[in-house]
């Protein structure tokens, strides 16, 4: 099954971080894919701009809303993803649990639908 590890943090935690401290955290998050990929379960990952970049997009009364900023306000932004091909839930929990984004964050884990069917 496809399982997306949507990855959440504060965002501003980059913003106080030194060049060493965020060259450590990105080659955590390579190590993550590279193991991820000679596993066979990685099939894709990004990780995504600040909520700053962010634009939300609504249709209200006919009209289009165009807003900065993510939907809700919240403590913990979304920061990137991956989407990883599992046995089933369990395996998809233990790669959250080795993802980098786990130690100062949160990842959800999500069953993606399959449609298809």
């Amino acid at each position: 099954m496809r399982y997306m590890l949507l990855i959440y943090g504060n965002e501003s935690r980059g913003a106080t971080m030194t060049e060493e401290e965020g060259n450590a955290v990105m080659a955590a998050y390579f190590a993550y894919g590279a193991e991820a990929t000679a596993a066979g379960v990685h099939r894709s990952g990004e990780a995504l701009y600040d909520t700053a970049q962010a634009k939300t997009v609504r249709i209200r009364n006919g009209k289009t809303l165009i807003t900065d900023g993510p939907f809700a306000e919240t403590k913990e932004q979304l920061g990137g993803f991956y989407e990883l091909q599992c046995e089933d839930l369990d395996e998809a929990i233990l790669w959250a649990g080795k993802c980098p984004g786990i130690h100062y964050g949160a990842i959800e884990i999500r069953p993606i639908a399959d449609h298809q069917g």
